[in-house]
Formats: structure tokens, C-alpha cells, sequence
């Protein structure tokens, strides 16, 4: 057994060790055919993504709403993570991290302003649309970190940039898969 196959069964016994055993048969086929050759996520972390969704439990799920549930966890990502930064701006002062987190702040705001609208085109099946609402915003989560690597400053929030990035592009290999659906 090859290694990469090992740790992907390993993430499947976790995630069905998490409770979430129902929804596994019904996404590793899917997560396999978007995340497999991708260089932009991998096959687990779609697993992870996807199976923390309960909507992915049901079998008669198409790419297309794999790609909304998907597109919803973005909402969710950049919205938690714009409250994140909100939290973490002091009321005064300045310096570099500061900056950085002024910066993130309008990034995510944008996503979070975005996601309505990706999501209706989503559904509507305008993908042109909703494919390019994805690469802003995950060219936005991408900017947010390079801030803060630019101005040398340890990012507060690496792993919702992290997260976001991912689940964008996630939504774009379904919609990618969906084919009319």
C-alpha cells in the first residue's frame, strides 16, 4: 500500500472515528476526483471541509451542491475570520501588524460582500460568474498573508488565510466537475 493511500485511509477511520462516518462514502469519491491532482488543496483536507457539513450526508448530492455547501463554509471562513481581525485591531496605534490587519480587514470584507452573490450564481449555474467571485477571493486570502510577510510580521490569522484560499479553490473544482448539473 502506497503511503498516500495509507494516510488517506488513516483520515477516513478519523473521520469516521469524529462521528462523521455517514457522510465519507458519499464524499471520498468526490474529493478523490477534485482534490487528488490538485495543487492547490488535497484530498484531505476536502474530506475534513466537507464532511464537517451535514448536508454532505445525503447520496443524492450533486457537485453542484457539494459546490454550495462548499461556498457556504467560504462564507463561514471569512466571516469568522473578519470578525477575528475586528477583534484583534487595537482602538489606536499603528506599527506593522497593524497595517497588515487594516489590510485583511477590507480583504475579507470584500469576501464576505462577494459570497451572496457567488453563492445565487452558483445555484443559478452562471459559473463564469461565481468562479471568478472565487479567485478574488482567494487571491484576497492569499494578499492578506502577503502583508504581512512583506512588512516581516508574524500573520494572526495564517490558518483562516489558509482555509480560505483552500475552500475557494475547492468551490471552483466543483463547480469545474458540476458539468450542468
Amino acid at each position: 500500500m502506497s503511503s498516500s493511500r495509507f494516510y488517506l485511509m488513516m483520515g477516513v477511520l478519523l473521520l469516521a472515528a469524529a462521528g462523521q462516518v455517514a457522510a465519507v462514502p458519499y464524499i471520498l469519491p468526490v474529493c478523490k476526483s477534485i482534490g487528488g491532482g490538485s495543487s492547490f488543496f488535497d484530498v484531505q483536507f476536502c474530506l475534513e471541509a466537507l464532511g464537517s457539513d451535514q448536508r454532505t450526508f445525503d447520496a443524492g448530492m450533486t457537485y453542484r451542491n457539494f459546490s454550495v455547501v462548499a461556498a457556504d463554509l467560504l462564507t463561514s471562513n471569512a466571516t469568522s475570520t473578519a470578525a477575528k481581525i475586528d477583534a484583534l485591531l487595537p482602538k489606536g496605534g499603528g506599527g506593522a501588524t497593524v497595517r497588515g490587519l487594516r489590510s485583511c480587514q477590507a480583504l475579507y470584507g470584500g469576501i464576505v460582500q462577494r459570497q451572496p452573490g457567488c453563492i445565487a450564481a452558483i445555484k443559478e449555474k452562471r459559473d463564469e460568474e461565481a468562479i471568478s467571485s472565487l479567485e478574488k477571493s482567494a487571491s484576497a486570502a492569499k494578499e492578506c498573508e502577503s502583508g504581512f510577510r512583506r512588512s516581516s510580521v508574524a500573520s494572526p490569522v495564517t490558518a483562516e488565510n489558509g482555509n480560505a484560499f483552500k475552500l475557494a479553490k475547492i468551490v471552483v473544482a466543483l463547480i469545474k466537475g458540476a458539468d450542468g448539473q
